[in-house]
């Protein structure tokens, strides 16, 4: 477990875990908010089980305000992460708990031997893309109709130093 102490003039304090079957059903009430395609209670349930080990949930309050999830993909060459999801409660963003969020999943990932990860995101989504770009994240190519509505989806990775 990660404790984070409150920024100055944030007045947050939360700290991340990882997440268990149990925080399924807020997960999922968060990431209906979120998503205008989100997974739902199965879809979260099969994610978690296929990548047991790198999902993981902001909390303050005892309530959860973030997550992240992805796991490893082995292509026999390279071993690399691939980050499925990542949310923060609107209330609570721009305080930094996005990019802790990541660099969780990203400690999680090197640690299993992987060299860069890769994310999808909707085309439409700038805020998302800048913030990915904050990251370190480069834009590699983008995917036709990629999202159930017909949306592009942008590919982006991340390679980690070594």
């Amino acid at each position: 477990m990660v404790t984070v102490r409150p920024e100055p003039g944030f007045g947050i304090g939360y700290y991340i875990r990882r997440a268990i079957p149990a925080d399924i059903p807020e997960i999922s009430m968060i990431e209906k908010e979120a998503f205008s395609d989100p997974w739902g209670e199965e879809g979260i349930r099969e994610a978690m089980t296929l990548y047991l080990t790198s999902f993981f949930v902001a909390v303050a309050d005892g309530k959860i305000i973030g997550f992240v999830g992805g796991g490893l993909e082995n292509t026999g060459e390279v071993v690399y992460g691939h980050l499925c999801t990542l949310f923060v409660a609107e209330q609570y963003r721009s305080r930094g708990l996005g990019r802790a969020l990541s660099d969780r999943i990203d400690h999680d990932f090197i640690l299993h031997g992987a060299t860069a990860v890769q994310l999808e995101v909707r085309i439409s989504n700038l805020d998302a893309i800048a913030f990915y770009r904050s990251l370190g994240y480069q834009e590699i190519f983008t995917y036709d109709s990629y999202y159930k509505d017909g949306e592009d989806g942008i590919v982006m990775m991340k390679w980690f130093s070594s």
